[in-house]
């Protein structure tokens, strides 16, 4: 994931709204969206073909996971477990509270290469920070519009400044037009001065090709090839609505995959 936007207790309608974007090498295998867990909770997400995880996890009581990760100049260790198990990690638990405890108590950071997670639900949203060697630092976040890109969520940078001004008044956006607005946010392609200053190099040590500061990113080899937005109701006997766009938003319409509860409950 390189772009997640959470709306956190503020909309009339949802007290909580996930858009994502992904963004990977357009080679790599995926399954747009799946069942990844049947029950206990039912879970539903993306999967990664090459090593098996998720990059968005939502369960059926709306508790919401999903993950960035820290570019790295020397290049990712192979020799680490999967950064994706992170999301579904999380995602098996009954609220947000207890998933950011259970990430407290029982994740190891130097198991993983570095990574940002935000873990949410109708009454609480936290910050897990997986960069440092100790335990994860895990940070209770107020109501409001957060947003997380592959930096730490307490470290604004342009893209970020970017897409909150595109959403300022998104509280205000009633509930029928709220997919659309979103998605024009996910599609955005405009590149904020300074972006490319603010992040240097990628993974590789190469300079970074400057579309890469938009929302929605295209590139040769490399871009959006995932979009999401999870609305959770604020019914908790109901389950979150999951639409995703097997490609960039600004191309590919979002399907609902409300389908996909039903048939993890057979």
């Amino acid at each position: 994931m390189c772009l997640l936007v959470v709306l956190s207790r503020v909309h009339a309608d949802f007290p909580l709204v996930v858009a994502a974007n992904r963004d990977e090498l357009l080679e790599r295998p995926a399954v747009p969206m799946t069942v990844l867990r049947e029950r206990g909770p039912r879970i539903l997400g993306g999967k990664d073909e090459l090593a098996g995880g998720t990059w968005l996890a939502v369960n059926e009581h709306g508790v919401v996971a999903g993950l960035t990760n820290r570019p790295m100049p020397d290049g990712r260790d192979t020799t680490k477990r999967s950064r994706g198990d992170l999301p579904l990690f999380l995602a098996e638990h009954t609220s947000a509270l207890v998933a950011a405890a259970a990430a407290r108590d029982t994740l190891v950071p130097s198991d993983y290469n570095p990574c940002w997670l935000l873990v949410g639900d109708r009454t609480d949203l936290f910050a897990v920070d997986m960069t440092g060697s100790g335990a994860p630092v895990i940070t209770e976040l107020p109501p409001g519009v957060h947003i997380l890109e592959n930096r730490s969520i307490t470290a604004p940078t342009p893209k970020t400044a970017h897409v909150r001004r595109l959403l300022d008044d998104i509280a205000s956006v009633p509930g029928s037009a709220l997919v659309d607005r979103l998605r024009a946010v996910m599609s955005d392609h405009q590149v904020p001065d300074g972006w490319l200053e603010a992040v240097g190099t990628d993974d590789k040590g190469r300079e970074v090709p400057p579309e890469v500061g938009a929302p929605c990113v295209h590139t040769e080899k490399f871009g959006t090839r995932w979009s999401g937005i999870v609305t959770v109701p604020r019914g908790s006997g109901e389950a979150p609505t999951v639409r995703y766009a097997d490609g960039p938003p600004c191309t590919v319409d979002y399907a609902d995959a409300s389908a996909l509860w039903r048939q993890a409950a057979r």
